[in-house]
C-alpha cells in the first residue's frame, strides 16, 4: 500500500465522506419521521385527508341531484339509491373534514419537523468534528511553540 498512498488516501477520504453523508440523510429522515408522528401531528393531515376522499360518483349528478331533491319515485333501484345516497353521506363528511383543515399550518408543521430533523441530527455531528479540529489546532500549536 506504500504505493500509492495518495489514491489510498482520497478514497479513504471520498468514501468516508459519503458514508457519512448517508448517515447524516437517513438519521435526519428518522428523526423527520418520528417527529411528524409525535409532534407534528398535522404535518401530513393533506396527506391523510386524500386518503379519505370518497371515489368518484359512479351515477351521473342528474342522478345524484333526483335522490337530493325527491328522495320517492326516482326511477332508480333500492340499491342505486342505497349507493348515492352513502356517498353522498361520505362526500359530505369529507367536505366537512376538508372544511376545517388548515393547509397553511399543515405546511408549517411539516417544514418545521424537517428543519428541526436537520438540527437535531447535523448539531451533534459539527460540535463533535468541530472540538476535533480545534483540539488538533491546538495540539498543533504546542507542538511548533515547543519546537
Amino acid at each position: 500500500m506504500t504505493k500509492y498512498p495518495l489514491i489510498r488516501t482520497i478514497y479513504l477520504y471520498l468514501f468516508s465522506l459519503v458514508g457519512l453523508t448517508l448517515l447524516v440523510i437517513g438519521g435526519v429522515r428518522f428523526v423527520n419521521m418520528g417527529l411528524k408522528a409525535f409532534i407534528f401531528t398535522k404535518a401530513d393531515e393533506q396527506q391523510r385527508l386524500m386518503y379519505k376522499q370518497p371515489p368518484p360518483a359512479i351515477y351521473s349528478l342528474d342522478k345524484i341531484n333526483q335522490v337530493q331533491q325527491q328522495p320517492v319515485n326516482t326511477g332508480l333501484t333500492a340499491e342505486e339509491k342505497t349507493n348515492i345516497e352513502q356517498w353522498l353521506s361520505d362526500y359530505e363528511n369529507w367536505k366537512a373534514q376538508n372544511d376545517a383543515f388548515d393547509p397553511i399550518a399543515s405546511q408549517r408543521q411539516n417544514e418545521a419537523s424537517m428543519n428541526l430533523a436537520l438540527i437535531l441530527v447535523g448539531l451533534p455531528l459539527f460540535l463533535a468534528h468541530w472540538s476535533l479540529i480545534k483540539k488538533d489546532a491546538k495540539e498543533r500549536k504546542l507542538t511548533d511553540h515547543n519546537s
